[in-house]
């Protein structure tokens, strides 16, 4: 009998990638074969977001664009995993008469067998638990699908903060972290294969080892990390802005391998707006919390995200955001514009803003930060940088392309190279010669200048 042709569709964050990974990273490699196009695949599995609503759009759209291979392609079997059917376990079934399997965000390990089991999607919908515990660790397998220079590492999973609009504790569980041993040995295995670049990420990876009785910290973590040699680039996303200590901060100083770039998501400014969300930390501390980092690491590159259209959010207060991310605090933002999600205090709440408001102020923000990101950028004309080469360019082979220490994956621009010649993978010194709001311009230099 041949291999079972498997295709998978990751949707959403770097969280969701890695535990696409770990999915396929489970087959068996006598019974099933991987393939990248979802035409070619007997199983098609999609692995699921619905953090706002236009992730939940996106997957419902993929789900019932993929369903069509039942019928003109060679799809013989159709499951959809992640956050869509832990959220909605009692809706599918109805919905998505199509799938013949549904999986939970701890069903990982579990694929082989539930595909092999016969289980239909409403017995599989009623197998998910409703409460998720599963943590990988260093002995798990992944199926790399990154570049092979460049990785995500899920340090921890689940979250216990409770931000009023948000449902990740619903379908993620509550905070887990993995030991530092596991993280810094799969860490250590990563790099034997080639990875310069390592992604820590987690819900909130300041509250790496809270809920652990050995009291292990993020910065214990780092301490351990940055001894492993050949490692490059060690990149912190996603630190809540309550959770970053001054012990952090002289460890991103001092200690080369640790990108100085922290992605912190601070959702407004507006005091009452704050309380309302349920975040830990008002106007005057994120004033005073910026001002520290940028007192230590004054080259530091800062990266945020904004909330626009909460639940009663007038003109004034939005006003105030926009004149605040056009003060210049931030690099980089990224705007979302609030998502009403069922099953959550925000809700609930009066005063729910007309989804016109919410566009119009996204665009403002937007056209805010990217004055900004021009400025900020053309500053760097003549500097020399640090950069990670990942190909050519997608628009002409006579270009290198890159990213900058400075340019986190997949939501940074890029780099640009015009002139010298390195491999993929590499980390070579780039002297900025042009820029755009985005994105810049560079030529490789032997040795710094």
């Amino acid at each position: 009998m041949g291999k079972h042709t498997v295709s998978l569709v990751s949707l959403g964050c770097p969280k969701n990638l890695v535990d696409a990974e770990i999915m396929l990273g489970h087959l068996p490699e006598d019974r099933y074969e991987i393939v990248t196009e979802e035409q070619q695949a007997e199983i098609i599995i999609v692995n699921t977001c619905t953090f706002i609503n236009d992730a939940k759009e996106e997957s419902i759209e993929t789900i019932l664009d993929l369903a069509d291979l039942k019928v003109r392609g060679r799809c013989r079997m159709l499951v959809v995993t992640g956050c869509l059917p832990q959220r909605y376990r009692e809706e599918l079934q109805v919905e998505f008469p199509e799938v013949d399997l549904f999986m939970g965000t701890s069903d990982a390990p579990r694929i082989v067998e539930l595909l092999e089991s016969g289980m239909g999607g409403k017995d599989s919908l009623a197998a998910i638990e409703e409460q998720p515990d599963y943590l990988y660790d260093h002995t798990t397998p992944r199926a790399a699908s990154s570049p092979f220079y460049s990785t995500y590492v899920k340090i921890a999973e689940g979250c216990s903060h409770h931000c009023s609009y948000c449902v990740i504790p619903q379908v993620r569980g509550a905070l887990r972290s993995r030991s530092i041993d596991s993280v810094v040995t799969e860490v250590r295995e990563l790099v034997s294969k080639g990875v310069v670049e390592v992604n820590l990420i987690a819900q909130d990876i300041t509250a790496f080892g809270r809920d652990r009785d050995d009291e292990a910290t993020l910065e214990m973590l780092l301490r351990e990390l940055v001894k492993i040699e050949d490692l490059q680039w060690l990149r912190l996303l996603y630190a809540y802005p309550d959770g970053i200590s001054d012990e952090l901060l002289e460890l991103v100083a001092t200690e080369e391998k640790i990108c100085s770039y922290l992605d912190i998501p601070l959702q407004h400014i507006d005091n009452e707006l704050l309380g309302q969300m349920n975040r830990r930390i008002d106007e005057q501390g994120v004033r005073d919390l910026i001002a520290r980092i940028r007192d230590r690491l004054p080259d530091v590159t800062l990266r945020t995200s904004f909330i626009v259209g909460f639940p009663g959010e007038t003109d004034t207060q939005f006003a105030k955001l926009q004149e605040f991310v056009a003060a210049g605090h931030f690099e980089r933002v990224g705007v979302f514009r609030y998502s009403r999600e069922e099953g959550t205090p925000a809700a609930d709440m009066e005063a729910q803003i007309p989804e016109r408001t919410k566009q119009a102020r996204y665009r403002k923000l937007m056209k805010a930060q990217s004055r900004v990101s021009f400025r900020k950028n053309r500053a760097l004309v003549g500097h020399i940088e640090p950069v990670l080469v990942e190909g050519y360019s997608e628009e002409t082979e006579l270009l290198l392309r890159g990213r900058s220490v400075r340019q986190a994956p997949d939501v940074d621009g890029q780099v640009y190279i015009t002139a010298g010649q390195a491999d993929v993978g590499e980390v070579v010194q780039l002297k900025i010669t042009d820029s755009s709001e985005y994105d810049l311009i560079g030529e490789i230099v032997e040795e710094q200048e």
